[in-house]
């Protein structure tokens, strides 16, 4: 196992970012930025033992520092939507930056995604990690209190990923965590429409018309989000037009570490497990990236890939009977999502 270390670009700043190769014995590379923490590309051998990378993302960082869906970053202080760009906090209303409409998604204009973070490596017999970390300063995109984030990437030889997050305040905050990579398993050609999913919830939280949500919890049986069962993406994906955009509550009896999705193409042969500690998951299938042209010229169309975000629900800040987002001074929150890869 080996981990390489090359300058991948400099921002307008003058910050230089680093490019990290993590490999295994079997194969398998992970690439990541120290830009916005980028998986930027993760290359995993199919049935025919043939490499091809899985995820969607760009070849330069002129690219990343452009207008993108989020590929493959990690998105922060709080991942997905926030209702009204506001909330109440131990009686106070923190009005935080708005960068959807009148609601923030994904930490706001420049989130953790935008940001350059600290990195360095560290190899055993059994894995290796890259750590990353980034100090959030009090109030930034509205934020109370300075937040100390470390991430850690880690790929053993048994085709893991794992990533790690964790994060102490000074003050009373909200902190929501994810990577967004975007999965095709068959080399990111064509759609993710023949793609097996299975997704272990019985039930999802039901969005108003600007996908902020309701506070109701919804059943999935009988209804197009039902993946309790392995059956393909695109088999109902009509009957949710433009596509899936959705959290599903997990069925988990505990926070501990649970297999909660898994993905398989039956072209390539490639699978793929999701396991994580958090209790929500974001399905979305792309619906909105139309024309992007990606790593090697590849053009993105709709439905080019899957995502599936573990997180805390959307607008957790908002809907007291949610999990809870606060993080309060001397506490640490951690969270550990792994993809497994198999073929």
């Amino acid at each position: 196992m080996n981990i390489e270390k090359q300058l991948f670009g400099t921002t307008p700043e003058g910050k230089e970012v680093f490019k990290y190769t993590l490999k295994n014995h079997h194969g398998m590379e992970v690439d990541i930025i120290t830009y916005g923490g980028i998986i930027t590309a993760i290359r995993v051998p199919d049935r025919h033992n043939e490499p091809g990378d899985v995820v969607l993302g760009f070849d330069t960082l002129e690219e990343y520092l452009g207008d993108h869906p989020y590929f493959g970053a990690m998105v922060g202080r709080v991942c997905n939507r926030i209702g009204k760009s506001r909330f109440e906090l131990e009686g106070r209303i923190f009005h935080i930056t708005a960068n959807e409409g009148t609601n923030q998604l994904h930490g706001g204009a420049k989130g953790f995604d935008k940001k350059v973070w600290t990195a360095y490596s560290h190899k055993t017999p059994d894995q290796l990690s890259l750590m990353l970390g980034y100090e959030s300063a009090d109030g930034e995109e509205g934020y109370p209190g300075a937040l100390m984030v470390e991430v850690e990437y880690s790929l053993n030889d048994r085709n893991e990923l794992e990533i790690s997050c964790r994060a102490k305040a000074d003050k009373p905050t909200h902190v929501n965590l994810t990577n967004h990579s975007y999965f095709n398993l068959n080399s990111c050609e064509g759609t993710i429409n023949q793609h097996e999913l299975m997704i272990a919830a019985g039930s999802i939280t039901e969005l108003d018309r600007e996908s902020i949500p309701t506070g109701k919890i919804l059943p999935v049986e009988s209804t197009p989000y039902d993946f309790r069962l392995s059956s393909e993406i695109g088999e109902r994906i009509e009957k949710v037009e433009p596509g899936y955009d959705i959290n599903y509550v997990l069925d988990m009896e505990t926070r501990e570490l649970t297999r909660v999705a898994a993905v398989h193409d039956p072209v390539s042969g490639r699978s793929m497990e999701v396991l994580t500690t958090l209790p929500g998951i974001q399905l979305y299938t792309s619906n909105h990236v139309n024309g992007i042209r990606g790593k090697g010229g590849k053009v993105y169309e709709k439905h080019c890939a899957v995502c599936l975000e573990t997180q805390f629900f959307p607008d957790s800040p908002n809907q007291p009977h949610f999990p809870s987002t606060i993080l309060m001074p001397g506490e640490e929150y951690s969270a550990v999502t792994v993809y497994r890869f198999s073929r």
